[in-house]
């Protein structure tokens, strides 16, 4: 699950990149308020973590600026202030969720997966594709009830088409859901990794659709 994080601190910064990679998260990091603006702009992201205070260009002038254009990511307010009208002006700035510093790294974790969750349409942690149960929370996936032993990116690979389940996913898209900046990736990665989930739920789990990519049919 590929995450923005938008924080001046270098301290925090760092430790949040360090601690949400260790809850599956792949973070880009940026410093100021133009970059996060530039960044929420590709879509690219899950979901974005926004410090208000940012220099540049204040991050909740950056969240106003994305969602005039329309920009639906969800985005998670990460501010030292916690002054109710301060909270009201970023909610009602576009913000879907509000954290104040210092941050709890467990409850920063379960509060984007459950931003990531609601934006595609789910409520609960568990997500169920024909025989296929996956659990974003605990990481943990079960076929005909019976758990499944995958790698970091087998998961996260199989969370991203379980997400979009019924739609055409590009190799490209897919890259851009698993690895954040300057992660080297092979032409085949993506592929090999489709081939050994095959390989533990069956063929049909993931089918090709020549020329265009691949797709998980609900």
């Amino acid at each position: 699950m590929r995450v923005l994080l938008a924080e001046d601190d270098e301290t925090l910064g760092s430790g949040l990149k360090a601690g949400l990679a260790q809850h599956g998260f792949q973070v880009d990091w940026v410093r100021d308020g133009v970059a996060a603006e530039r960044e929420m702009l590709t879509q690219v992201h899950e979901v974005v973590i926004l410090d208000m205070g940012l220099p540049r260009q204040n991050g909740l002038i950056s969240l106003q600026k994305i969602r005039q254009k329309n920009i639906k990511t969800p985005v998670l307010i990460l501010t030292a202030q916690d002054a109710i009208p301060m909270r009201i002006e970023g909610l009602d700035a576009g913000a879907d969720d509000y954290l104040v510093k210092p941050v709890d790294l467990l409850e920063l974790a379960a509060r984007l997966r459950a931003l990531v969750r609601r934006s595609h349409g789910e409520i609960h942690s568990s997500i169920t594709v024909k025989d296929v149960r996956l659990n974003s929370s605990t990481r943990s996936v079960e076929l005909h009830g019976k758990p499944v032993d995958l790698s970091v990116r087998e998961f996260d690979l199989l969370l991203t088409f379980m997400m979009h389940a019924g739609h055409v996913l590009t190799r490209d898209q897919l890259e851009k859901h698993l690895y954040s900046w300057g992660t080297e990736v092979s032409s085949n990665t993506v592929e090999v990794h489709i081939y050994h989930l095959r390989k533990k739920f069956g063929n049909e789990v993931i089918q090709t659709i020549r020329g265009v990519g691949y797709v998980m049919p609900k």
